[in-house]
Order: C-alpha cells, then structure tokens, then sequence
C-alpha cells in the first residue's frame, strides 16, 4: 500500500491529477509561445523550466532538461532522473514543505493555471507501432469476420502480435480529424471506388513510451523491459474500417489507419502507476521462454469512451472498460518487438490495440458495440450511430484508483471534421478528360 501524500495545493478528490501522480507534459502559455516542461498538478501546471532555473530542480549540473519542446531529452537522462525528479517534486508540494507553498511570488512564476495554457504533442515520436493484444478484441473481430469456431489465428496466443505504423501523424489530444478517404469494396461491386470513409472508428487503447533505447541486433530480454519503458498516455488509434477491410491483405493496415493516432498530452509514469499493478490473464498455451513473466505484469486502469453528436449539449458514455483485461503484457510486448534485433529509440510509441473487456458495454470500439452497424447504439437524445458522423467528438478517459489514492491520464477528445474529397474527385475527373 503506498504512503498517502497530501499537498499544499488544493485538489478536487476526483482529479486525475493529484500529488502522487505528476505525469509529464509541454506546454506553453500562448500558441507560438516558448514550450517548457511542465507538470500537472490539480487544476494547475508546475513549470519545471522555471523551477531548474531558480535552482529547485537540477539534473546532471545546472544544464536545463525543462526548457525544451518535448520530453525526450529529460527521459534520455535515465531512470535515476526519473525518480529523483519524481521524489524533489513530491517533496516540494508536500503539506509539510513551506518553501514553496509559503513564496507567494515564486508560486507565481512557476503556478499556471491548465486553462490558460496550450498543451502540446508530449513527445518527439521516432517509431510507432501498434500491437494487437486484447482477446476479447481480436476474438470480437475474428468471429465478425471470419469463422467464428476459429476467430483467433493460430499465432495470435504464441506472439503479441503488431505491426509499424504511421509516426508522423500521432497528434495530440484536441487536434480535429479530417475524415479520411480511400478506396472503398462495396460489396455488389465488381470494383472499389473512390470515398469518403463510411465507417469511421474510433479505437480505445493506450500506448507506452519507450525511455531506454538499444542498439541494431540487441534483443531486450523479458526481464528488463520495465526498465525501458517511461510512461503511458491514453490513445486512440483512429480506424477507417471499410478502407481497412479492402486493403489489409496481404500487409495489414495502410490507409485506414495513417490518419491519424491521438494521445492523451500528458504521460504517466511508471512509478506513479506501481500501486496498481496486478496480474494479468492466465495465458494459455504457456509462451515461450523469452516472453514467460512471473510478476504482476498489468495495470487496475479503469477506461471509458464518451461520444457527443454536434446536435446534442451532453456526451453519451458508450464503452467502460479496463487495461487489464489485456491477455499480452507491455514487457512481452517490447521484447518480442526486439527479439529479431529491431532497436528501438526514446519515444518510440507502443499502442497495445483496441481494449475491450468480456462484456458488451466493454467492447473497445463502434465496430464491436454496435456488431458492424446490425446493433446500432441509440445516443440520449435519440440520435443512433453505426460508426462515426461528421461533427461528432470522441472522448476518452482512463485513471486508477486504490486506497484513497488517484491517478488519471485525463482525456484524449478529438473532434470530426468532413472529408476532403471534392478536390480529389474534381482531379480525378479531369484526369480521366484527358485521357
């Protein structure tokens, strides 16, 4: 049972953010304005860039990690940082600490409030790959699909199974999504077309954040992979399902999942996240050797989705779930990412795949909740929803909660904006005219 902490600061009791979380993030006061580290701490944010500068925060000698756009050059600082960061915060906004709590003007300069600041993309994204690990999911998928008596491929309990996906356009929480177009099978139609997607989805994962790289040919072994991972954000993974279900043979995902992938701004820690391990699934048939764990090797993360129509003042909760119902754990994750040689490098991003529990309200995606559009959701103020409309914004929420203590990952919510499409088609006709 960890240590109950209390803080200075006033803190609502349902916050995500309270002093025994401080999960990473950058920000900057105004759109073009410097981005520094910062820290969220209630409803406020804690400079870090102001408080290395006032000497209250010091990393190797007084060179300043917190003054930077993104986090990758404070996690390249190790694990010892880390943790010694960690401890100086929670000592500095303890009850018991009046250095700061006590410096009016100091609390000024290094005090702002989360609603009037610009939070921004975490992290400086190198690698993104996206993993496929909740059964429940990929049985949910593999029965829709396929022959239900053999939803799951033979591989699927023998390896996490993943593929590399799109870094360049993982955004940030707060960033609208252009609906996506592509060629589209209908399924009368000798030949696809070109559309805008019909089935747009959302996908409630979160991913991890690699914060120790590897060299080329350094496989990382099952037991040190907690010590490359730095934290976690929430994400959801955008899919295009009718652009997938036509390309995805013979290599998987392309266009219907490049789109777009957002993540919650700000990152949880590891250490922060230790009070809520537990053990994850049996799995059965047993792994391999180098993916066998016997530790608690999951996480009690209590996750949701809220959908809102543009024509509705209230969101629906439509989906409640949670991480550990996840039949492969980060650890195998990460080493089977690495067990061929692959290295990897700090800020790599991890997704673990669609989260979806045994229950229907826990499935992970419109795709399962409404069964592919026969069991359509129906929203409060009676609009229904298959997929996802033009205008409608998604909200995802995830947080853990034991012994008094609370610790969240806030939101992820992005917002639909309608296709581009009038441009490609007008383009495409006219290249057909001169032909």
């Amino acid at each position: 049972m960890a240590q109950k902490l209390t803080s200075f600061i006033e803190i609502d009791p349902q916050s995500d953010f309270t002093i025994h979380n401080l999960p990473y993030g950058i920000f900057s006061k105004t759109p073009e304005g410097e981005k520094h580290v910062g820290v969220a701490i209630g409803d406020w944010v804690l400079d870090l860039a102001e408080l290395a500068e006032q000497g209250l925060l010091e990393i190797n000698g007084k060179e300043n990690y917190f003054n930077q756009p993104t986090l990758n050059k404070f996690i390249e600082s190790g694990k010892s940082s880390w943790q010694s960061v960690r401890k100086a915060l929670q000592a500095l906004l303890s009850a018991e600490n009046p250095l700061l709590q006590d410096n009016a003007e100091l609390k000024e300069r290094v005090l702002i409030k989360q609603d009037n600041v610009i939070l921004h993309l975490p992290i400086h994204v190198p690698g993104y790959t996206d993993f496929y690990s909740s059964k429940e999911h990929a049985t949910n998928v593999g029965t829709m699909f396929r022959d239900p008596k053999n939803a799951l491929l033979p591989n699927w309990s023998e390896l996490p199974v993943g593929y590399n996906g799109r870094a360049s356009s993982v955004i940030v929480s707060g960033t609208d999504i252009v609906r996506p177009s592509g060629q589209i099978k209908l399924p009368n139609d000798e030949r696809p077309i070109f559309s805008a997607t019909r089935k747009l989805d959302f996908e409630l994962e979160t991913a991890f954040i690699v914060g120790k790289p590897t060299q080329l040919g350094q496989p990382i072994a099952i037991e040190n992979a907690w010590d490359h991972i730095f934290g976690m954000v929430l994400l959801n993974d955008w899919s295009a399902r009718d652009i997938q279900q036509w390309e995805y043979v013979p290599l998987g995902p392309f266009n219907a999942k490049t789109f777009a992938s957002a993540i919650s701004p700000w990152v949880v820690t590891m250490e922060a996240l230790e009070p809520f391990k537990v053990k994850g699934p049996v799995q059965e048939p047993k792994p391999l050797c180098y993916l066998q764990e016997n530790v608690a090797n999951s996480f009690d993360i209590k996750l949701s989705v809220e959908v809102q129509s543009p024509r509705s003042k209230e969101t629906d909760l439509i989906c409640e779930t949670n991480f550990k119902y996840m039949y492969w754990s980060m650890a195998q994750q990460l080493t089977h990412h690495t067990i061929a040689g692959c290295n990897v490098q700090v800020g790599d991003l991890m997704g673990s795949g669609t989260i979806s529990g045994p229950t229907e309200n826990s499935y992970g995606s419109l795709l399962e909740l409404t069964w592919n559009t026969t069991k359509p959701l129906t929203l409060s103020n009676g609009e229904k929803r298959g997929f996802l409309e033009d205008g409608d914004r998604v909200i995802m929420k995830g947080y853990c909660e034991k012994d008094g203590i609370r610790v969240g990952f806030g939101q992820v919510e992005n917002t639909i904006l309608a296709a581009h499409t009038f441009a490609f088609a007008e383009h495409e006709a006219e290249q057909y005219e001169t032909v």
